[in-house]
């Protein structure tokens, strides 16, 4: 346990590579974030499913041009990751969603590399091994295996073992485990035994490090409401 992000984040230097777990806005590690963004580390490299959103979320890290190279599936929404790659300034690598969650997965799993067949015959494909397989071709992608990972879960014991709350396990886990250093924060801490073991989601051998976060703003990314009854 941890008492503070700050103090779980107490060797983080420039250059290291990051896993982000979150999808969009959602279920973003807010306050190792925001501790990234005041720490000033610089030539990072983050894997997300997004860098953020509309100047939120990872977006400040961008904004404070701490980030040199993304890894990634989606791009649109983040005008800040657009202007930066666009300008040569931020590297991007873009990886199909369920890509990216395997290359992830297989980095925690232990597992080196594994033949996919999508992106096969596109730009994707290129400069990688690709070889027919069941009767498909199948594109070769590589394990990732970042320096640190940040994720955020709903509960969580000091044994680092987690439950995510609904869309925020989209990729908080494969995050969790892919990282060679796992922080976690957790929106509400409890004693080892507390979880029942069929909610545990993400078991404590992947995280090394935790930290009780009681208060998230809870971003919505996009509010959509319907008119009122008297509109």
């Amino acid at each position: 346990m941890f008492a503070s992000v700050e103090e779980a984040l107490f060797d983080l230097r420039d250059g290291v590579s990051i896993a982000v777990g979150g999808f969009g806005l959602c279920g973003n590690p807010e306050a190792c974030i925001k501790a990234i963004a005041a720490l000033g580390t610089k030539r990072l490299t983050i894997v997300s499913n997004n860098c953020g959103n509309q100047g939120m979320g990872l977006a400040i890290l961008l904004k404070q041009r701490q980030v040199a190279r993304v890894v990634c599936s989606y791009v649109g929404g983040n005008p800040d990751l657009e202007q930066q790659m666009l300008a040569g300034e931020v590297e991007v690598q873009l990886n199909p969603q369920g890509t990216l969650a395997e290359r992830l997965r297989a980095g925690g799993a232990g597992i080196e590399a594994f033949f996919t067949p999508t992106g096969a015959g596109t730009v994707v494909a290129e400069g990688k091994e690709v070889r027919e397989l069941g009767g498909r071709p199948c594109v070769l992608e590589t394990a990732l295996k970042p320096d640190f990972a940040i994720v955020r879960a709903a509960v969580g014991d000091r044994l680092g073992n987690l439950r995510f709350y609904r869309t925020a396990r989209n990729f908080n886990p494969v995050a969790a485990m892919a990282g060679r250093v796992t922080i976690a924060e957790v929106d509400k801490l409890v004693e080892p035994g507390e979880l029942d073991p069929d909610d545990v989601h993400l078991p404590g051998v992947f995280v090394q490090r935790v930290v009780h976060v009681p208060e998230h703003a809870n971003i919505i990314e996009y509010r959509t409401t319907r008119p009122g009854a008297d509109a």
